[in-house]
């Protein structure tokens, strides 16, 4: 079950013509600095601490972050990530839905032990258990299981895991 909170559009526009309505431009310009930053740096300890106290993302110990991984842009602070978790290349964890007549956020939480391989998309107000895998290419769109692989769009769990 996704956990999303509902914010309603200032105007008869689509929602994503109010971003800054939602969020501030200084702190979505300061944001994607830093997180472009980030994407391209090899240096695991220096790209955590660049997406803990640059952006606000609550990261655990040992955690690794692949080359180009992209937090959300707006609202990063809403992503947490448990300790000794892999995030693979050019995976995407959104905690924000644009919608024609709405905007929703949701935070992420990414549990301890957890491989989110290469190119996996994270959808907004989902959690994934302790010791889950996700699969390349996988769309998270419901909350996953601890001890468990998801693949597919969307992800769908395929067997435990011994």
């Amino acid at each position: 079950m996704r956990r999303l909170t509902e914010h309603q559009k200032p105007g008869p526009e689509n929602s994503m013509y109010y971003w800054r309505s939602y969020v501030s431009f200084f702190k979505v310009a300061k944001n994607f600095i830093f997180i472009s930053i980030g994407r391209y740096l090899p240096f695991l300890g220096l790209k955590r601490w660049l997406y803990r106290y640059g952006v606000g993302m609550k990261i655990g110990k040992n955690v690794s972050l692949g080359l180009m991984m992209m937090p959300d842009v707006l609202f990063p602070e809403l992503i947490e990530i448990g300790d000794n978790t892999i995030i693979g290349y050019n995976a995407t964890i959104l905690t924000h839905e644009f919608r024609v007549e709405g905007f929703k956020t949701g935070p992420v939480k990414i549990g301890r032990d957890v491989l989110i391989s290469a190119n996996a998309t994270i959808l907004a107000g989902v959690e994934i258990g302790d010791g889950a895998m996700i699969g390349a290419g996988a769309v998270v769109t419901k909350d996953i299981p601890p001890g468990v692989l998801a693949v597919g769009v969307p992800a769908r769990v395929v067997k435990k895991i011994e």
